[in-house]
């Protein structure tokens, strides 16, 4: 049995919205929002009651939903989907929302997470005559709908559900219904809310994360439940239950980096989270220092929480270029580590001179972290003190988050000690487990932490795991 981390899943934003005039348009602008969740492909599904409108493309979500493509996507139902891949293709037949016709009608999905089953799925569904056009562990579920029995698209879906393992919060679209679903163990976040329309009607909305209401003005009530499933069509909004409760596993990196500081995630604010990663670092790990300074922009709210309990003054003294897309020109003539000084840049004045504590949220193969470290001295720093808003890294995520192989990770093959000497550090210090779970308020073991120390909460991941690192002895 293999994992389908060898397959495609996704790092991605996801959003939904039912009974709006302007379906399309808010849906864009919900992906707008979401666009730090995915930047290699984005895609928008609309429903006018009488069929299924999709449109998706490579590239940015402000690039490819311009307004002629905004105003051919009709319908008061809209799903939408931003994607960054997180193993092998970033072919256009992979971007979501994934959409047929099938027996249970016109149907389109998008999906965050990952399907640690899908491969096992797929197998056994192509033996069966399944014809998959894409890589995605995604099409699978529509391929589940597709082949069930029950007569009605939420029953299928249920069914489809029940079937899958590991980490999934999905979006569907019909020809008059969004049903939305988190897995039982609620790995990935997704919001639900509210807006009040002029004519006293409510619109249904769902989203990744609460920023993306922000920005439309929406109201957020609370989030999906993991083993939910919530359906919103014109008989209004219904909850149910569709798997038994298990271990709650909230991914604990959201609130470490992936999430955007404006969000509420899981019920809780991302940038006190944030901050208290930095205020308890620092009194785990002081440094005697002259700055703070964050790598940005994922260490800014971490920063900004140690240089308050340190009381050492925070300075923005690494500037990072926001339009830096993935493919540049890079001179032919050497330019000594040019992709992290195209990304940042130094503000000497603030670091000459000066002990510097350099705060990131994570080390994960160590070779960026050394190049900043460096452009920190060339600027002028007479000591750098890097602390680390999070535990090492020690085991690859099979959830959904990018992260390499066992082999890749930096802290899985290295002493705290060795990573300072490979980064050229004066120290390093890494925040502990038991602060992480203070800092995201988690005093009843509900998040995930299994980046952190290998125990992974699903069983399939685990029995791989354990067969990965027999392999890794010998």
């Amino acid at each position: 049995m293999t994992l389908a981390r060898d397959k495609f899943h996704d790092e991605c934003g996801v959003f939904a919205i039912h009974g709006h005039p302007e379906a399309a348009n808010l849906t864009y602008l919900g992906l707008y929002a979401l666009q730090h969740r995915g930047q290699e492909s984005a895609g928008l599904a609309t429903s006018d009651g009488r069929e299924i409108h999709c449109y998706k493309s490579m590239g940015h979500v402000s690039d490819i939903f311009t307004p002629g493509v905004i105003g051919s996507l009709p319908g008061e139902l809209a799903i939408g989907h931003t994607r960054y891949s997180t193993a092998g293709d970033t072919a256009l037949l992979n971007a979501q929302p994934f959409s047929v016709a099938c027996n249970k009608g016109q149907v389109a999905v998008a999906h965050n997470g990952n399907i640690t089953n899908a491969a096992e799925l797929r197998r056994e569904l192509e033996s069966e005559g399944s014809i998959f056009q894409a890589n995605s562990d995604t099409e699978v579920i529509l391929h589940l709908v597709a082949r069930s029995r029950e007569r009605t698209l939420a029953g299928a879906l249920r069914e489809a559900l029940l079937q899958l393992e590991g980490a999934f919060s999905l979006v569907f679209l019909a020809r008059d219904r969004i049903i939305v679903a988190r897995d039982p163990h609620g790995f990935r976040p997704l919001a639900l809310g509210e807006m009040e329309l002029s004519d006293g009607r409510v619109a249904h909305v769902f989203a990744s994360e609460t920023c993306a209401f922000d920005l439309i003005n929406a109201v957020y009530l609370n989030d999906v439940e993991p083993g939910e499933m919530v359906s919103a069509g014109p008989e209004g909004m219904t909850r149910e239950r569709y798997a038994p409760e298990q271990a709650r596993s909230q991914c604990v990196f959201e609130h470490v980096y992936f999430a955007r500081p404006d969000s509420i995630v899981f019920g809780r604010a991302v940038q006190e989270s944030r901050e208290n990663l930095g205020r308890f670092l620092a009194q785990e790990a002081p440094a005697h220092a002259d700055v703070v300074v964050p790598v940005p922009d994922s260490g800014v709210a971490a920063a900004i929480g140690y240089s308050a309990e340190s009381g050492i003054p925070f300075r923005q003294a690494l500037i990072r270029n926001h339009y830096v897309g993935r493919t540049f020109i890079e001179p032919s003539q050497a330019i000594r580590d040019f992709g992290v000084k195209l990304k940042l840049n130094p503000v000497r004045h603030l670091l000459d001179g000066k002990r510097v504590v350099l705060v990131d949220d994570s080390i994960v193969r160590g070779t960026t972290s050394r190049k900043i470290v460096r452009m920190v001295r060339s600027a002028g720093a007479r000591e750098v003190h890097v602390r680390i808003s999070c535990p090492p890294t020690i085991s690859p995520c099979f959830y959904g988050v990018d992260t390499p192989s066992h082999n890749e990770l930096i802290a899985a093959n290295n002493s705290v000690e060795e990573i300072r000497r490979f980064i050229e550090a004066d120290s390093l210090a890494y925040l502990s487990l038991d602060s992480l779970r203070r800092a995201v308020g988690d005093d009843q073991g509900h998040y995930c932490n299994a980046c952190y120390t290998g125990d992974y909460p699903t069983e399939l991941v685990q029995m791989e795991e354990l067969v990965a690192a027999k392999s890794r002895r010998r």
